[in-house]
């Protein structure tokens, strides 16, 4: 019988800062290629999106304050009502592009699962997570980390730095567990987070620094080391929930 997610957290030991993070480099070493492939997918996917976005206030920009063929200077409004449409498809795009960014973020999840236990499972396509029913839940996963986050700056910023690390962390959890509802997926989270969340806060804030190193490598080098901020959260879940079947790591106990 499969441990519940709740009891696996609440069992589980802590995680070593520095371990995760000699692992994360040892298994980049492996995975820089498919990581690679996997931010250049996401942008290719993410630029066209951006510019239906960017290009309407381009061409509104353009209409501001002209002079006519008379020599009189005219200046245009935007209707209320396109600024009501505009702001409605803005904020779908937004979800859209984070769903799509969780559902490639969650394959590559899997993708360092296979490469880092040498296993021949089968996980499928770069967009398997944006089928069926994971479409919908990437969705729905999206819309609820969108109003946390809203709900966070709301209060005064400082509770950013709270859900930020339960944020991240929903990503991997939403690779290994997605059969699980959004609730235990967004309460599991933040369970895991709040019991480790200093050390999952030092990961994501170290790796996320490591990543950007990439435009020292003229630039385009931070297509490669864009996805490294991922290694050590695959690590973080590895070592304190572990996978079904293995035992996460630690020095005095094991999973029966």
């Amino acid at each position: 019988m499969k441990t519940d997610i709740f009891q696996k957290i609440e069992s589980s030991s802590k995680p070593d800062f520095s371990d995760i993070l000699t692992k994360s480099f040892d298994l980049f070493k492996k995975v820089w290629e498919t990581a690679l492939y996997h931010a250049l997918i996401l942008i290719a996917i993410v630029i066209p999106l951006i510019m239906v976005v960017y290009t309407p206030i381009i061409i509104m920009m353009g209409k501001q304050g002209r002079y006519n063929s008379y020599g009189y200077y005219e200046s245009w409004e935007p209707s209320v009502m396109l600024i009501v449409i505009y702001s409605i498809v803005v904020f779908a795009l937004v979800f859209v592009v984070q769903a799509i960014s969780l559902g490639i973020i969650a394959h590559f999840f899997r993708a360092l699962k296979k490469a880092d236990l040498d296993s021949d499972e089968d996980i499928g396509g770069y967009f398997v997570y944006l089928k069926g029913e994971n479409l919908s839940k990437v969705l729905l996963i999206s819309i609820a980390t969108f109003l946390i986050s809203i709900a966070a700056v709301l209060l005064c910023y400082l509770p950013i730095f709270y859900v930020m690390v339960p944020l991240q962390i929903i990503q991997v959890m939403f690779a290994f567990n997605e059969k699980l509802s959004i609730n235990d997926l967004i309460k599991a989270s933040f369970k895991l987070g709040h019991k480790y969340w200093l050390i999952a806060f030092g990961l994501i804030i170290l790796s996320s620094f490591i990543a950007q190193l990439g435009v020292l490598l003229c630039v385009v080098g931070v297509f490669v080391t864009a996805f490294f901020v991922h290694l050590p959260m695959y690590y973080f879940y590895k070592d304190t929930i572990g996978f079904d079947g293995e035992a996460a790591v630690s020095d005095t106990d094991e999973w029966s």
